[in-house]
């Protein structure tokens, strides 16, 4: 019997429980979401996939499933009873369904199927997603992040691409050629060199017609990944390399070292990794490794700045659960203005987050060069604002809960403990930003993508012009760097403003450049005034429901 078939007791021996808000019911989180409906339908997403899922995520067991996962995290299972080496993850059977889940609704697949508006409806799976488990984004993100980075290589790619883009699961341990369905993985991150990947070390030496790799990667992400993207030093410099995780005759010489101990994301194992002669296969031109590389990163990026939305819509779900059903000083919390400016100013931060993530996504649909050059510098200003501001959102709404947003029942910890994730993965603040002034000083196309993108609001308001006029009087071109946080921040949040004037309710357009743009409001959240929070607040409910 699951917990949710039975009522538990109200009336107990030294008290009757009260005002005390039970678990939300597990929500179809398409048709509960105005505002995510509302970006496909403006940008032509496909919406298909994303209502199915959104129906299958309603689910019961599915979150149940999702929270098993959490509690038993992936063990690393070094060697078998007699001492060989098996370098193998087990997990829990609640991550293989809901991963399961993820790849049958077309998460890796769907933007490589041909569908129209493929990026953007998966940019909506990957928001729901991350409102029930975020950690099956790692493994799935990438592998929908690899596939075009394999047409460096039409050989591997007629291997390799197929099975990227099944949409069915096989964990199996088995060579690539064997599977029906496979994942890919990640490992470029050393000791020595971080985010500069010049200082790599790991060594490729020439095997007949592939290669052989021998090194430690500091960070691997999903190490039970069928295969992993890599870099590694040659004769001519660094080159990208695929190595396979499964041989024809056996396992690849790769060893696992340890798991990391992470903040958080605990359903998902991170690792470190040694190649001792591991076999691999060349992707792309000799000692032109970043540049083969660099489309698996520009579309992961894209995740990293999707996936905040979906952890402040999940959190202020739960803030607003809370408000609803509790009451204080005779009156229900949502019924309070002070608890009304502090919740919509929130909702603000959502609302500016999700707008970017999904104009960024509909630029990846793109296939003008226009379209490409906005979305290279477009999702590096997404993920920087994004993730600064989603700590202070799940902060924010974890207070509004009091006690029991600090409590592991609820799913306040964990969605403070992903916080940060998206923003350090990937590239952390001060890389992003430089790579978004690299962006604009080699890319003509790209500032004048952006800036075509900031005057399409003109005239829309007033405090939009006047703040768009003064950023640029300010930076009449490329900032120095040490303004690079204060650039990417200024036109991030006018890019969002942007698109929140053309797109969504006058209320939510005009309260956002109001405290956002404008700056009419104080340092911390709630210190606002004058906004329609009624409207502002309609926006986290569904249709018709006060």
């Amino acid at each position: 019997m699951t917990r949710d078939t039975l009522a538990p007791r109200s009336e107990l021996p030294t008290h009757d429980v009260s005002n005390q808000p039970g678990a939300p019911p597990c929500a179809d989180l398409w048709v509960t979401d105005i505002a995510l409906r509302g970006w496909l339908e403006a940008f032509g997403g496909a919406t298909e996939d994303a209502a199915r899922l959104g129906r299958q995520l309603a689910d019961p067991q599915i979150h149940e499933a999702a929270e098993n996962a959490r509690h038993h995290p992936p063990e690393l299972v070094t060697f078998d009873r007699a001492g060989r080496r098996l370098d193998e993850v087990a997990f829990h059977p609640g991550y293989h369904r809901v991963l399961a889940l993820g790849l049958e609704a077309g998460y890796a697949a769907l933007p490589w199927e041909g569908k129209a508006g493929g990026h953007l409806g998966h940019a909506a799976i990957l928001y729901m997603f991350g409102q029930v488990e975020p950690g099956i984004a790692c493994p799935l993100t990438m592998t929908y992040a690899g596939v075009p980075a394999l047409a460096a290589d039409p050989a591997l790619e007629a291997i390799w691409r197929p099975r990227l883009t099944s949409r069915d699961y096989d964990p199996s341990l088995r060579p690539i050629s064997e599977k029906k369905g496979a994942t890919l993985g990640m490992a470029m991150t050393e000791k020595q060199g971080g985010s500069d990947l010049r200082g790599t070390s790991t060594r490729a030496e020439p095997d007949g017609g592939a290669w052989r790799l021998t090194g430690h990667k500091w960070f691997c992400s999903a190490p039970m990944s069928d295969g992993f993207l890599t870099l590694a030093q040659t004769a001519k410099g660094l080159t990208c390399f695929l190595v396979p995780r499964w041989l024809p005759d056996g396992r690849n010489a790769i060893q696992l070292m340890r798991l990391k101990n992470k903040l958080g994301n605990h359903a998902n194992a991170s690792s470190e990794i040694e190649y001792h002669g591991a076999l691999a296969h060349r992707l792309g031109e000799e000692g032109r490794g970043v540049a083969t590389i660099i489309e698996m990163v520009h579309h992961t990026r894209l995740d990293t700045a999707v996936a905040p939305a979906g952890l402040m819509r999940a959190a202020l779900g739960e803030a607003l659960w809370w408000t609803d059903g509790r009451s204080a000083f005779q009156r229900r919390l949502i019924d309070q203005p002070l608890m009304r400016a502090v919740l919509a100013d929130l909702v603000l931060d959502w609302e500016g987050a999700l707008a970017l993530a999904m104009r960024v996504a509909h630029a990846f649909d793109g296939e003008s060069e226009s379209d490409r050059a906005f979305a290279r510098i477009a999702v590096a200003l997404a993920k920087f604002l994004n993730n600064k501001r989603t700590p202070t959102v799940i902060v924010e709404a974890m207070e509004i809960l009091g006690g029991m947003g600090f409590v592991e029942e609820t799913p306040m910890p964990m969605l403070y403990r992903e916080a940060p994730l998206n923003g350090i993965w990937e590239g952390s603040g001060n890389v992003i930003c430089l790579d978004i002034l690299r962006t604009l000083a080699k890319e003509p196309l790209a500032a004048e993508t952006l800036m075509a993108e900031l005057d399409a609001a003109k005239g829309a308001d007033r405090r939009y012009d006047a703040a768009l006029a003064s950023a640029r009087e300010r930076w009449p071109g490329h900032p120095d760097e040490a303004e690079a946080r204060w650039f990417a921040e200024t036109f991030a949040t006018l890019l969002a403003a942007s698109v929140l004037l053309r797109h969504v309710p006058a209320a939510v357009a005009d309260g956002f450049v109001a405290t956002r743009v404008a700056g009419q409001r104080g340092q911390v959240m709630g210190s606002v005034d004058g906004l329609d929070t009624g409207t502002i607040l309609s926006r986290l409910r569904p249709e018709g429901q006060e």
